[in-house]
């Protein structure tokens, strides 16, 4: 049943939109730095710890936390939050092992990184197309779909309508403001996402009795209709459901997945991608970096507390619509036979909030979809403009490589709202699982290719870029058979193959990350390894040496960004995305 909006709720929405639109007029008004193609998408690397790592928490928890992890935690319990928790030692990781290669380095972009640490173009296009690709299937079409679901459950909204307009007031202030304004933006909005879930919390809690309420009555939390094929204990939480580290051979979240298979994709999203790399590019120098890293440590141990609890809590207060077992009953509390557990948060909000405060939710859910879809608008842009269309026009000036970004991001918007029905269409019952599947199965490879190329310098073209294609064959098989034979509905036989009925996808992940490692090293040994002097600078073991450059490479160089003097690169001064003359601090 649609919500009717209080004035006072339609008034905080007002206001938020208000707030987010005059934060991204005002970053683009107050400075000419996104003038340049520097201070467009690296914010003019002036950028301080607090909004740096406040924009890396707030890029990441988006509204498919709220939708997707949420779900999952109704429907399995805490486990969940291990994919969170995890992420600590992948950003540490990047801030003191990765961060000051990719500054020596001098990259603005990671398959330009790539480009200097490997050499040849091949690589780096397959990178750039294949993040655009990612960004599309598994990013905006994530962040779209779980916003819309929030709107259309909260609201009663059309879901297209919604849609369109939440994405398209995104994309103003996107193209406007350039990589300052969603910093800026993702600062404002982590308060707001922060603050509001806390109080959204407090009242769940005090609706179930607190930790000893919820952890009580969370394992009889089953619908009233809980038969399903002949199964009477169908819409019941697994038994397991109170514990983090399950057993070896649990179907939902085995321990050794957990800790060894959540892996190589964590360090691939907070080491690799783009989308985080770019927020640390734009801190005024390594410390800042670093502090930002530090925040979003911290920032990351909340989600338990604002996402995964509430989950489990929406599922004690409305068993028979979150935990519903029965297709018929699905489909009419949430056009999902699958299931409704992904409406688990969105229930939360409409059901127990008084006037304001739901409004004030709604606000934060289109603020972790706005902050979400900015980013991924944002590093996009900037893999298609300084990566791709570079090649096709090697003479682009500034002001062309300036339209050529923000035209895409429009592009970007159409896919987006076009991607909403498919995705409806396949995700099945909790996105969560859909979305960790995805990375499971294809960032391996990708892992892989950074790791080895950082850390060992024997890593060669050719094995990263064979060893790349290898990794990602294995995984598009394996995402091809999931998708071609998806789990069996409630009383049905489970007919899939082994590979996907015996082997979770979390070990998957493990599988495929030692297959693509020994694949790069592998075909690395067996072919010729690049001269000492090519790899100055973008090795962990060379990051101290001169970068070599070419009086061509240097004249591109000095366009796209100012090269200070060595003594001006003070310990912990040096500017990110310049190229090291000198010893970087670590």
């Amino acid at each position: 049943m649609a919500t009717v909006l209080h004035w006072g709720d339609i008034l905080t929405i007002v206001v938020y939109f208000v707030i987010v639109l005059a934060v991204g007029l005002w970053t683009s008004i107050r400075s000419h730095k996104q003038d340049t193609v520097q201070g467009y998408f690296l914010a003019g690397k002036d950028m301080s710890w607090l909004p740096v790592g406040a924009s890396i928490f707030a890029t990441n928890v988006g509204s498919h936390f709220f939708i997707g992890m949420a779900g999952t935690a109704a429907a399995s319990g805490i486990a969940v939050i291990m994919f969170e928790w995890t992420a600590i030692f992948p950003l540490l990781l990047l801030g003191w092992f990765f961060l000051p290669v990719y500054i020596s380095s001098g990259c603005y972009t990671m398959p330009e990184y790539l480009r200097k640490r490997y050499g040849g173009e091949r690589l780096r296009i397959l990178l750039s197309v294949m993040s655009i690709f990612l960004m599309i299937v598994t990013k905006i079409s994530v962040a779209v779909y779980s916003g819309a679901v929030f709107i259309q459950q909260a609201l009663g909204w059309d879901l297209y309508i919604a849609t369109i307009s939440v994405v398209l007031i995104t994309a103003v202030y996107t193209v406007l403001g350039g990589l300052s304004a969603v910093i800026y933006t993702d600062a404002v909005q982590t308060i707001i996402l922060v603050g509001g879930a806390l109080v959204m919390t407090g009242i769940g809690f005090d609706k179930v009795g607190g930790f000893e309420g919820l952890f009580a009555k969370f394992l009889d939390a089953a619908p009233n209709v809980t038969t399903c094929a002949g199964n009477v204990t169908a819409g019941y939480p697994p038994p397991d459901s109170l514990r983090i580290f399950r057993a070896p051979d649990s179907a939902i979240l085995p321990w050794p997945g957990v800790v060894f298979g959540i892996m190589a994709p964590a360090v691939l999203v907070w080491c690799n991608e783009q989308i985080i790399v770019q927020r640390v590019l734009a801190a005024k120098n390594l410390h800042h970096a670093k502090g930002g890293t530090i925040l979003a440590g911290y920032l990351k141990l909340l989600p338990f507390i604002i996402i995964v609890l509430p989950g489990m809590v929406s599922r004690v207060l409305f068993p028979d619509e979150v935990g519903c077992v029965d297709p018929d009953i699905c489909e009419k509390v949430c056009q999902n036979r699958v299931g409704c557990y992904n409406i688990a948060y969105p229930k939360m909000v409409v059901e127990i909030l008084p006037v304001g405060l739901r409004g004030l939710m709604l606000a934060v859910m289109l603020s972790a979809l706005t902050t979400t879809l900015t980013s991924i608008f944002n590093s996009a842009s900037s893999i298609f403009t300084l990566d791709l269309w570079t090649k096709l026009r090697k003479r682009a000036t500034e002001t062309e490589k300036m339209i050529v970004g923000r035209v895409f991001i429009l592009v970007l918007v159409v896919v987006s709202i076009a991607w909403v029905p498919i995705l409806n269409a396949v995700q099945g019952g909790q996105l969560w699982n859909y979305l960790q599947s995805i990375y499971a199965n294809i960032a391996p490879p990708w892992c892989m290719v950074y790791v080895l190329g950082v850390s060992w310098t024997r890593t060669t073209e050719q094995g990263a870029f064979w060893g790349l294609l290898v990794g990602t064959a294995v995984g598009l098989t394996r995402m091809v058979m999931d998708w071609s034979f998806p789990k069996p509905g409630c009383g049905e036989v489970d007919l899939r193959p082994a590979v996907l009925a015996d082997v979770h996808y979390l070990y998957f992940s493990i599988i495929n990350s030692v297959i693509s490692a020994v694949a790069i090293a592998t075909i690395s040994i067996l072919t010729e390894p690049r001269k000492k002097s090519e790899l100055a600078g973008v090795t962990w073991f060379t990051r101290h040496e001169k970068l070599q450059t070419s009086s061509v490479e240097r004249t591109k160089a000095t366009q796209k960004m100012e090269i200070q003097e060595p003594s001006d690169l003070m310990a912990g001064d040096m500017e990110l995305g310049k190229p090291a003359v000198c010893d970087v601090d670590t």
